[in-house]
């Protein structure tokens, strides 16, 4: 006969009593005579599956959706200490894991008295690997013991909660980090050329990864050469090496010691703090907080944390030849001039994008339409591309991206030819 759980035994995850998933479960365990209970669980469980993407023993993926979410003391010590828990916490979470233990080996119809949720498929599923390890562990043989050092390994790879659930975040002065849900899925292999300055920039993100020294990076160079499209797609390739961005606009800079400090927490974790399309004017003094967290504040930056920023510019703070005249009678005009060079040259590794050649700008929009199903002769290729060229604004992979797209939804009804 299968054990009833009292979700009221539990130590470490006691967040899971505030669910409402799970305090409407909990209410019927405790009243099983009350059958009207069991159907508003079911109900409120198939809710969560659509909304999470959840499939297969649905009580089984809503349980672990829930310990790899809601934060607890367990996910906190691993993130503070890099992995280390005392025998004391430990045993207190297998506590808990023995208390979930029926709830997590049997199928919903065993507490229930209809099996539809034994295994479940939702509209659209959505299932990261960390979790899917997981499950895969859940369908072999397993001890409490050996599930809560599954998740504390998981906490120490992914995170919890929204650090796990997102590889990419805004910041918002209010509220901290915002996890970005509809994140771009770019990856290197979508990035036309450019190979020197794609391997420069994953080798001394890799370096930050594995602990090594890296510098902060400055891409610079021609717009629409895919600088910020690099960048992001750091995000996707590492995120399940511990990496995660942070995008963050120029007048948040001022918040950079409080933004700096929330990520020290998660020392178990890499960010890079993104700034795209970045130039300042002389007037505007939020360079003077980034010279700062770069290089020169009381508090060391956090090992943790590069800046990453791109922009058109080479040296990022905007100087005229007028305000070079305008110092003309200025004592230490030397003294000026540096103070603009300063900024970039604080970044340790600076990546120069240049404008595609004629062959280049081809291959991109030749790579983009052989994705979607259309190959192009070698001389319409050509000859559309270069009077696409002429009437917009220059050869770029964004504009050859703005091509492929124009193409493609002008094709109507014509059938793509097909690789």
């Amino acid at each position: 006969m299968t054990k009833t759980p009292h979700l009221y035994e539990l130590l470490i995850c006691r967040s899971l009593l505030v669910d409402d998933v799970l305090q409407c479960l909990a209410a019927y365990l405790e009243q099983p005579a009350e059958v009207q209970m069991q159907y508003e669980f079911a109900a409120r469980l198939i809710d969560a599956a659509e909304e999470l993407g959840l499939e297969g023993n649905l009580l089984r993926a809503y349980l672990l959706d829930r310990l790899t979410n809601d934060d607890n003391i367990v996910s906190r010590s691993v993130e503070r200490t890099k992995g280390h828990i005392s025998p004391s916490l430990r045993a207190a979470f297998v506590h808990d894991i023995e208390v979930l233990e029926p709830l997590l080996r049997e199928p919903p119809s065993a507490f229930l008295a209809f099996t539809t949720l034994d295994d479940y498929r939702p509209g659209e599923s959505t299932m990261t690997p960390g979790i899917a390890a997981l499950r895969g562990m859940l369908d072999r043989p397993w001890t409490p013991a050996k599930l809560a050092d599954a998740l504390a390994e998981y906490y120490l790879r992914f995170g919890c909660g929204d650090i796990s659930a997102y590889r990419a975040f805004r910041w918002d002065d209010k509220t901290g980090l915002v996890g970005i849900r509809h994140f771009e899925p770019i990856r290197f292999t979508d990035l036309i050329g450019y190979m020197s300055q794609k391997q420069q920039l994953q080798s001394n993100t890799l370096a930050f990864l594995a602990g090594r020294p890296a510098n902060n990076v400055l891409l610079v160079g021609a717009r629409g050469t895919g600088k910020s499209s690099s960048v992001k797609a750091l995000a996707n390739e590492y995120y399940s090496m511990g990496l995660r961005l942070v995008q963050i606009t120029k007048p948040q800079l001022a918040s950079l010691p409080r933004i700096m400090e929330t990520l020290r927490r998660f020392a178990s974790k890499h960010f890079i703090l993104f700034l795209d399309d970045l130039s300042f004017e002389e007037t505007e003094p939020e360079y003077k907080y980034l010279k700062s967290s770069i290089e020169g504040s009381v508090e060391s930056r956090p090992e943790n944390v590069l800046i990453y920023a791109t922009s058109n510019r080479r040296h990022l703070i905007k100087e005229t030849w007028h305000d070079r005249e305008a110092g003309a009678d200025e004592v230490y005009k030397a003294d000026s001039m540096h103070e603009t060079i300063s900024l970039s040259d604080r970044f340790g590794l600076i990546i120069n994008y240049r404008s595609p050649n004629q062959n280049e700008y081809l291959a991109i929009i030749d790579h983009h339409l052989r994705a979607n199903g259309v190959i192009l002769s070698p001389e319409d290729l050509r000859i559309l591309g270069h009077r696409w060229e002429l009437e917009h604004s220059g050869r770029n992979g964004r504009t050859a991206q703005q091509f492929v797209t124009h193409y493609l939804g002008q094709m109507k009804d014509e059938k793509p030819q097909t690789l």
